[in-house]
């Protein structure tokens, strides 16, 4: 239960759904409820698919790579602050999605996979963490996935009421729940960098 609610809570910050949105509204504003529905549903088992394939192949990709998990904390962990500060800053550029892209992904017949999978619910920092998590015993892997489903369910929650979750809390909301999604994501961060900083120099634990 435990591997469960750490996997949740690290990664549910990670993707964000509040912060796809707008992106999600602004691709969809010709379709109907259950076509927007059908679109959030696929994008949701996208992420879960691209996340699974980082995490049951992170181990392959370290090796391959020679690549310590520490190290890798640490980058991830790096890259978890910067994305922080990003959501932290007032009027700092917080799209994930280029207004070049966003025009060209409206002309796709199907936006799900990207831009809203990729990279706006499954980016780079969603996949290093991922890999990360690498768990001992298949039970644990088990659960790991497990948590990855209930973050792909809360992410199409989300995205499924986006419209009215958009005219209920408006742009000041917005801005207030970029704020402390900001403030999850940094304190994750911190704790990756810290927790592989421990392990690689355990004297400083002392």
């Amino acid at each position: 239960m435990e591997i469960l609610l750490a996997t949740f809570t690290t990664l549910f910050s990670l993707v964000n759904p509040f912060g796809a949105m707008p992106v999600f509204l602004t691709l969809t504003s010709d379709d109907s409820g259950t076509e927007r529905l059908r679109i959030a549903l696929r994008a949701c088992l996208y992420m879960v698919a691209i996340l699974s394939v980082a995490f049951l192949g992170g181990q392959y990709i370290l090796n391959f790579f020679n690549i310590s998990i520490q190290h890798l904390r640490i980058a991830g962990g790096i890259l978890l602050m910067r994305s922080a500060f990003d959501l932290l800053t007032p009027g700092a550029n917080r799209d994930r999605v280029g207004p070049a892209a966003l025009e060209e992904s409206k002309l796709k017949d199907d936006v799900s996979f990207t831009p809203l999978a990729m990279p706006m619910l499954s980016g780079p920092g969603s996949m290093a963490i991922c890999i990360g998590l690498i768990r001992p015993s298949y039970s644990d892997k088990a659960l790991t996935l497990v948590g990855f489903a209930l973050v792909a369910l809360a992410s199409l929650a989300v995205l499924a009421s986006s419209l009215r979750l958009t005219r209920l809390l408006g742009r000041p909301g917005m801005a207030a729940l970029a704020r402390i999604m900001g403030f999850i994501t940094l304190a994750i961060g911190v704790n990756f960098f810290a927790t592989a900083i421990g392990a690689l120099f355990p004297g400083l634990n002392h």
